[in-house]
């Protein structure tokens, strides 16, 4: 099995990582699932819609209660899951503005973005994300929102160095990168996961909500959703040497957002009070997979101090993007 972060190895015992039984100190794999739409004031203490988050998640693993929306709270979805991708929504061929699907003029050329700088890594970092609602409608590159999947909240298939120029839905490289999230307890259970894994439910248990959902209590199908799916994927980790970082697209009506930490090494029961926003994400994944730190993210803030890190890695060890 890969083990990354030895760029690091060298100083002070510094990287984003995690003490395992086996005393390996690096974190092998990483998980992000991202949720809608709601105030951390919304989400945190809300133990009646949110029962699973406040009782389970919180009191044993890391949250923080500085996590912000990098963008005004106007911006709609889709920019802020391209922001979680490349640290930014502006390009130098275009600003993305709306929850339009993709096409050969809501998309971007640029190549600087996280699962591009995986691609071109000879650290062979492999990447992957499942799509609730996937299907052949959508496209096996989902460029195409169908039912209650939502291209908006897929942000790989914005860049065009992933989906095509223009977008395709039969884009090889896209598909291969691509599945269902129907596909991911049998991937799982067969230990065939990708070092960087992005989850996004669909509309009816993103938090988000959609006409047509089984229920209008968009926390609360949320909640259940994350209860019924991340016992395995924190048992996984655990044996994998994985986190699990679940992240809130935006607000609703303030710029604090709810963030968590999750898995083997992370602060138990810990309350993160250091500012982030999503670069934090991106700027983390970096440095746990030794790849060049974006421009748009270098002078963020990483997630260390909710792993239990008390020292960054060596300055001057990665280049920047």
């Amino acid at each position: 099995m890969k083990r990354f972060g030895n760029l690091f190895a060298f100083c002070l015992a510094g990287t984003l990582g995690i003490s395992t039984a086996s005393g390996a100190s690096v974190i092998q794999h990483v998980f992000v699932i991202a949720m809608e739409n709601h105030d951390a004031s919304q989400i945190y203490g809300n133990t009646t819609n949110a029962p699973y988050i406040n009782n389970t998640l919180i009191p044993s693993y890391a949250h923080a209660t500085n996590f912000n929306d990098p963008l005004a709270l106007s911006i709609p979805s889709e920019p802020h899951y391209v922001y979680m991708e490349a640290g930014t929504n502006a390009f130098s061929d275009h600003t993305f503005t709306s929850d339009s699907d993709p096409s050969s003029t809501n998309s971007t050329g640029s190549t600087a973005h996280l699962v591009t700088q995986m691609k071109n890594s000879t650290n062979n970092v492999t990447w992957i994300t499942y799509q609730e609602g996937q299907n052949s409608t959508t496209g096996a590159c989902p460029i195409a929102s169908s039912g209650f999947y939502a291209a908006k909240h897929d942000p790989f298939v914005f860049f065009r160095d992933v989906s095509g120029n223009p977008p395709s839905k039969t884009n090889t490289y896209c598909s291969s990168h691509s599945k269902p999230y129907s596909s991911f307890a049998t991937d799982l259970a067969a230990n065939n996961m990708a070092d960087y894994v992005f989850i996004t439910p669909n509309l009816c248990h993103d938090m988000h909500g959609a006409t047509g959902c089984a229920s209008s209590n968009t926390i609360k199908s949320g909640d259940d959703w994350l209860k019924a799916e991340l016992p395995r994927i924190i048992n996984w980790a655990t044996l994998n040497n994985g986190v699990i970082f679940i992240v809130w697209d935006e607000g609703s009506s303030t710029s604090k957002i709810p963030f968590l930490a999750v898995g083997p090494g992370v602060k138990t029961g810990y309350t993160g009070t250091v500012s982030y926003d999503h670069g934090s994400i991106i700027k983390s994944v970096e440095e746990i997979f030794g790849l060049p730190l974006l421009s748009t993210v270098s002078g963020k803030n990483d997630l260390a101090d909710l792993l239990g890190i008390n020292s960054r890695p060596c300055k001057g060890t990665r280049p920047s993007a």
